[in-house]
């Protein structure tokens, strides 16, 4: 096992190395540039993947046995192209689930309740120019939420909604008929219709690349809101700010972008009533070692011949 090496695209968290250290040599990316990793996957026998791998890493990696998702979303890993070459695949499910639910109702609070503002006015411009805006805040207890992909993370979201608010929530997913207690079931546009704020938790696939185009925001309530915990093609973007600028919606937060990190000359950076955070919503203490550790000890089961436990692939046991 010591001519192991394995490949981490990001530091980890120290619990996570300790379970690798024993396996064989760890190698940290000095940086995430295609031509970097493909370089360094040369060795490799192992990676865990916190960043976007090039489409071909796995023709530079011949001594590659598997990767591991630091975290749940595939679309960092080729996943076909390590099948073909009986490459393993695995994720860590639901070890940031409670974190990117916690950042949605973070975002929708900041967008409806925004208590940062109360404060920066109060120090500003007095007690009374605080106070006043008040008045033009809208409580998200008394509106439905959308939630577009139930999976972990949307049953979460949809479970404080319910509970914690006492949201009417609404639920559209690409697995029909399996919507959660307390989630009704429906069509996209019926619910960009009539949720007062829109949640986006789902994958990024073919189906739904672009899914919120113009034409589904223009189904939007005037004064709703919308926020992006899933990926950043999922969103038309500029439809997002002209509709943000035309004021058609009331605003929008993103944790995710078309590109990163966000260039200087990115359109979101201008629109108005948009919060931005640079993909952290899964990202906590807690979540941090809970992925790492996670991701370290499905390494080592694929390094010891073992099937990991949340086995992306196992078509490739044929081969």
């Amino acid at each position: 096992m010591p001519d192991n090496v394995i490949l981490l695209t990001n530091p980890i968290h120290d619990d996570g190395l300790k379970i690798l250290d024993s396996l064989g040599r760890i190698v940290v990316a000095p940086d995430t540039s295609a031509a970097t990793l493909r370089g360094l996957a040369a060795e490799a026998t192992g990676i865990i993947v916190r960043a976007q791998l090039p489409d071909d890493i796995v023709s530079h990696a011949p001594r590659l046995r598997g990767m591991v998702r630091h975290g749940v979303g595939l679309d960092f890993i080729p996943v076909a192209s390590a099948t073909e070459h009986g490459v393993a695949v695995a994720n860590v499910p639901g070890s940031n689930t409670a974190s990117v639910a916690e950042y949605v109702f973070a975002s929708l609070l900041t967008l409806r309740r925004p208590a940062a503002r109360f404060d920066a006015l109060l120090r500003s411009d007095g007690w009374d120019a605080s106070r006043a805006t008040a008045s033009s805040t809208s409580e998200i207890g008394s509106g439905t939420l959308g939630i577009v992909g139930v999976g972990a993370i949307g049953r979460h979201v949809a479970r404080i909604a319910g509970a914690g608010f006492g949201m009417r929530v609404l639920g559209a997913s690409r697995r029909k008929g399996h919507m959660p207690e307390g989630v009704e079931e429906t069509d996209l546009d019926r619910l960009f219709t009539e949720a007062d704020a829109v949640v986006l938790s789902c994958a990024l696939t073919d189906a739904t690349r672009g899914l919120v185009d113009a034409r589904r925001l223009e189904l939007m309530k005037p004064g709703s809101v919308l926020v992006n915990v899933s990926r950043g093609p999922v969103v038309d973007t500029a439809a997002l700010c002209a509709a943000l600028r035309e004021g058609r919606l009331a605003g929008a937060a993103l944790d995710v972008h078309d590109a990163h990190p966000l260039p200087p000359d990115a359109e979101v950076l201008t629109a108005p009533n948009l919060q931005l955070s640079p993909h952290v919503a899964a990202i906590t203490a807690t979540s941090m070692r809970a992925m790492s550790v996670g991701a370290a000890e499905e390494m080592r089961r694929v390094l010891t011949g073992k099937d990991p436990v949340h086995f992306v692939n196992p078509e490739i046991r044929a081969r």
